[in-house]
């Protein structure tokens, strides 16, 4: 919020006044307003470990965190580039290879990747569109540094905690938001129903039927599931709703079978299918992949694209980016060691204490160390784990993370941050939502951003010129 001198930054110029104007009882008055909000509301995230099951609600915080229009007008430029390089690539993947023909990515990584589908191979979805729904993590460094920390492109979530705290600021502070210029971001579910519709497959001759299909009740964004659905029209089904009828796959209603265009699966590639996956799943649908290849049904987002996720392959995104659309990586990569590589493992053997080592396929914040806030009882359990599957394991550099404020018990403190955009991918273009889900560490110090280890979120606030 403040410069190395305690001067507002630009951005945040007229919340500084704003804020310099109202008390603390206030903003400790609207966080109860907040809390209550959120309880009420039922917004919860399900976190799981292996003793419990837990509902909680996400920590939210007041303070906004401010984009100014210059700078989010360069992370979109540099977003929707990388997200063209991913579907391209995914498109390569599954079809001819050539960047792996071109030397510019190593055979194995694809070919030895639990994240690759093979029964994708050779296909097309509805519209070429692989990557519908991204979400690309980002984080701060400096005044003009951006880093990209992942990709998530195969079930990205946090999209309905976006629009609630958005909802949320304008209900407690709507003078703020008539005094300052904020884009909005209300518009995301009709624009994620719109964008989906445009992916419908061949076989739809009317208005493209839509659902979400969800794990059900107890899966940890179950909120975000039915959230979504309620807001773009959709129908929220499960699994057992669902069956192939004349080639079709078709949800059940009061008025019998109603054939789907578009499903929107929350549930990843290993349970859709018993019959063309994992034969003990009973979230997914039989034989709903072989009328996805029939050109019956267009799966969001499709099929194989977590192996775009891989963190080992991350580290080869600004090639990658480069081989698909010809330029430079607008958004730099963080520094990463492949631990598969003997050079690279030696290092952070080395360096474990330095270092953030991260689960190849890890998600959630679950797996990883934080070598400099680990005891030495955990690094020494983690480098058995890294000395036993090092090929299972990415490590980076320790960033100095961009800070924002929170409203602590002892007034405003800072804590670090990360963003993830969230993406829209049609036949007709990519549509970037202006502001997306800022995570935030709760804890002082704390680098760990996940909800599922105790982050919360903030709105993002991105101004209009």
């Amino acid at each position: 919020m403040q410069d190395e001198a305690g001067t507002p930054r630009e951005p945040y110029d007229a919340y500084c006044d704003w804020l310099k104007g109202n008390d603390a009882a206030l903003l400790r008055r609207k966080a109860k307003e907040a809390d209550a909000f959120f309880r009420r509301t039922g917004i919860t995230f399900n976190v799981y470990s292996q003793a419990e099951a837990d509902e909680r609600l996400i920590p939210f915080d007041q303070i906004p965190r401010i984009i100014s229009a210059r700078e989010w007008a360069r992370l979109s430029k540099g977003i929707e580039q990388r997200v063209r390089a991913l579907n391209a690539f995914l498109h390569d993947i599954y079809h001819d290879q050539e960047i792996i023909k071109a030397g510019r990515l190593p055979k194995s990584l694809i070919a030895d990747n639990e994240a690759l589908l093979p029964q994708m191979m050779g296909m097309s979805p509805p519209g070429g569109v692989y990557t519908h729904i991204v979400g690309v993590d980002l984080v701060r460094t400096g005044k003009d540094e951006f880093y990209v920390l992942e990709d998530n492109a195969r079930t990205p979530s946090g999209v309905s905690y976006m629009l609630e705290n958005r909802e949320t600021m304008l209900h407690m502070y709507p003078e703020l938001f008539s005094k300052i210029p904020v884009a909005p971001v209300s518009e995301y579910p009709l624009d994620l129903r719109r964008s989906l519709e445009k992916c419908a497959p061949a076989a739809c001759t009317d208005r493209p039927v839509i659902a979400v299909l969800t794990p059900g009740l107890h899966n940890s964004a179950y909120y975000e599931h039915a959230f979504l659905a309620e807001q773009m029209g959709a129908e929220l089904v499960e699994g057992h709703d669902l069956r192939v009828v004349d080639g079709r796959v078709a949800m059940r209603t009061t008025q019998g079978y109603k054939t789907i265009d578009v499903l929107y699966r929350r549930v990843d590639d290993d349970f859709l299918d018993p019959l063309n996956f994992n034969p003990e799943s009973v979230l997914g649908v039989p034989g709903i992949f072989d009328i996805y290849r029939a050109g019956g049904i267009t799966i969001a987002n499709a099929p194989g694209t977590g192996i775009s996720d891989d963190k080992a392959l991350y580290s080869y995104m600004p090639d990658i980016v480069e081989f698909y659309t010809g330029t430079s990586s607008i958004l730099e990569n963080v520094p990463t060691w492949r631990c598969s590589e003997p050079e690279s493992l030696a290092y952070v053997l080395d360096h474990l204490d330095e270092l953030v080592v991260k689960e190849v396929h890890g998600s959630g914040g679950y797996g990883m160390l934080v070598g400099p806030a680990a005891s030495k009882k955990e690094i020494a359990a983690f480098r058995r784990k890294l000395e036993a599957k090092p090929g299972g394991y990415i490590a980076q550099p320790t960033l100095a993370l961009s800070t924002v404020p929170i409203l602590s018990r002892s007034g405003l403190a800072p804590r670090h941050v990360d963003l993830r955009p969230f993406v829209l991918v049609s036949p007709d273009g990519i549509n970037i939502t202006p502001g997306g889900l800022t995570r935030v560490a709760m804890k002082a110090g704390s680098l760990v951003v996940n909800s599922s280890q105790g982050g919360g979120t903030k709105d993002t606030w991105v101004l209009e010129d």
